[in-house]
């Protein structure tokens, strides 16, 4: 390899360091901006898991129907990503499935406008005018309940994903940031195999030159 050469790779290997060094920079700053924010609004919210005193028999974290994930979390308050997404679907799914017998809100709308089609072709003087009413205020406020969970959850789970994009951010800076190590090493290595390299050339020329 030629002198000309050597030097173009090691100018190729400069522009490579500055380059990977100042994506890692970008990507560390990013999953920090990412999960930072995630945390203070997480915290804001003031959402908190069940106490221990509820991980019992019928309690709020019953051992028969929640997983040890979410017991473990009892009493902490959600600030990151990962409680999030425990909160989300270990407690909120969890507890939303026993609202209306495992409907979701639009299935329950369903239900509802079916009732409400019913209830306007029913006289009020039937029997079954207020028996309908009753099923349709019932399941008016099992729908109330979960609109407000499930968006509670999406929101959470959105928090989740985002946490989790803001993370891979910041181990994808360090690797960015390994490699761009890497690089420089072998920068180094050239050069100082270069500058070598002409100083052993200007010794032999000094030494068969004649006095």
């Amino acid at each position: 390899m030629n002198s000309a050469i050597r030097w173009r790779i090691i100018s190729l290997q400069a522009v490579m360091v500055v380059v990977l060094a100042g994506a890692a920079v970008f990507a560390f700053g990013l999953g920090n901006f990412t999960t930072g924010q995630i945390h203070d609004q997480l915290t804001a919210q003031q959402i908190y898991f069940p106490t221990a005193d509820q991980i019992k028999t019928g309690g709020a974290l019953d051992p028969a129907v929640f997983p040890q994930e979410i017991r473990d979390q009892a009493g902490n308050q959600v600030t990151d990503g990962n409680q999030a997404r425990i909160y989300a679907n270990d407690f909120l799914g969890e507890h939303l499935k026993g609202v209306a017998g495992g409907l979701t809100y639009a299935g329950v709308g369903t239900k509802v406008s079916q009732l409400n089609a019913q209830l306007a072709n029913t006289s009020k003087d039937d029997p079954n005018y207020a028996s309908l009413q009753k099923q349709i205020a019932t399941l008016n406020g099992q729908r109330d309940t979960l609109f407000k969970g499930e968006t509670l959850r999406s929101m959470l789970l959105n928090a989740y994903g985002w946490w989790t994009i803001g993370t891979y951010t910041t181990y994808a800076a360090f690797g960015l940031m390994l490699a761009a190590i890497v690089v420089l090493g072998a920068m180094v290595f050239e050069f100082v195999t270069a500058r070598r390299r002409v100083t052993v050339k200007v010794a032999m020329k000094a030494a068969t030159t004649p006095a």
